[in-house]
């Protein structure tokens, strides 16, 4: 793919959902503003690659319930609170407890509340689409979450593959806590006619976190099992065992990202995410053939209420004014 390819953006419908479509020569990108600012599919019509686990036409009513595992969710805040609550600031917030089984809040309240599309283009070098969120006082998600903020996403499509701009600023007077994570579904295999046996996954994990029988960090370590030792260092079948788990992240050459070999094809897709990201959830449907959801997660499961380091938590705030940012870009490599 070269910069002269075509390039154009345009709003139209997604299974019945307004969608903003970026295209770039054979790539093509849907973002759903409504539904989270779900960016749902990713594709390279060329090569018949798709990249991103998308909702089925019979999937959408399901999906729209609980859009988690399709697309690119965003989480905030992420993973699981016990008993929906921390403390900051001096003060208890209480979010609701919406997983029975574990009696713990799961993964926030962005990825289902619509975002405001601020602009979509393109240009001779790539289209894109920027979306927005502002909470406030007359926002819903403000009596659940008492900080004024605003989170932009922007992404763009070009010859380097699709990435990621994600920016976050405390319009208020406190610091707020910033507890992001991005729920990736990674189709394996991302080729029509493959074999998920063909498939092997790297990832820059470094300890898994022991959790508890509420799926919450005890802030010990477990061992490595020889599977995760080569996801680590050469490369695994991603579905050779339940994957439910919490890693920490060691950048791997200076990047922080998962690789995806498709052994059959030569071709490796790259999620290269920012070392802002400290952790690292995986999460891969029961072991069933088909997808998995490698998840770069900036705070520890239930960090705030952990008594650990904040450096070893992940956890950091943004002060009044501040801007915190991170990019991260998913892009094919030829490694055969």
């Amino acid at each position: 793919m070269n910069t002269t390819e075509t390039s154009d953006s345009w709003e139209a419908d997604y299974q019945g959902e307004r969608a903003i479509y970026l295209r770039f020569g054979s790539s093509e990108a849907v973002m759903l503003p409504e539904i989270g600012g779900n960016l749902i599919a990713f594709r390279d019509h060329e090569r018949g690659f798709h990249f991103l686990h998308e909702p089925s036409p019979d999937e959408m009513e399901s999906f729209k319930a609980r859009p988690m595992i399709h697309g690119i969710p965003v989480l905030f805040p992420p993973n699981r609170y016990e008993d929906g609550r921390f403390a900051w600031n001096g003060e208890t917030l209480q979010l609701p407890v919406n997983e029975e089984a574990t009696g713990n809040h799961l993964h926030g309240f962005l990825y289902n509340t619509p975002w405001v599309v601020d602009e979509y283009g393109h240009s001779r070098k790539e289209s894109h689409v920027s979306i927005s969120i502002t909470i406030d006082e007359d926002h819903p998600v403000y009596q659940l979450f008492p900080f004024r903020f605003s989170i932009t996403l922007r992404y763009s499509l070009s010859s380097d593959g699709l990435m990621q701009h994600v920016r976050i600023r405390n319009h208020g007077t406190t610091c707020m806590p910033c507890l992001l994570a991005f729920h990736t579904s990674i189709n394996a295999p991302f080729t029509a006619d493959g074999s998920a046996r063909d498939y092997r996954l790297k990832l820059t994990i470094g300890d898994r976190w022991e959790l508890d029988e509420r799926m919450l960090p005890t802030t010990h370590f477990q061992p490595l099992v020889p599977e995760e030792e080569q996801m680590r260092d050469s490369g695994v079948y991603p579905f050779f065992a339940e994957m439910d788990n919490h890693y920490t992240s060691v950048s791997q050459n200076g990047r922080n990202r998962m690789e995806l070999q498709d052994t059959k094809s030569g071709m490796t897709l790259i999620y290269d995410v920012g070392t802002s990201y400290k952790q690292w959830m995986i999460w891969n449907n029961g072991a069933e053939e088909g997808f998995f959801c490698p998840e770069p997660q900036i705070n520890l499961v239930n960090a705030p209420n952990l008594d650990l380091q904040i450096a070893e938590a992940g956890l950091f705030s943004i002060a009044p004014g501040e801007i915190w940012e991170e990019t991260s870009r998913l892009y094919l490599r030829q490694t055969t």
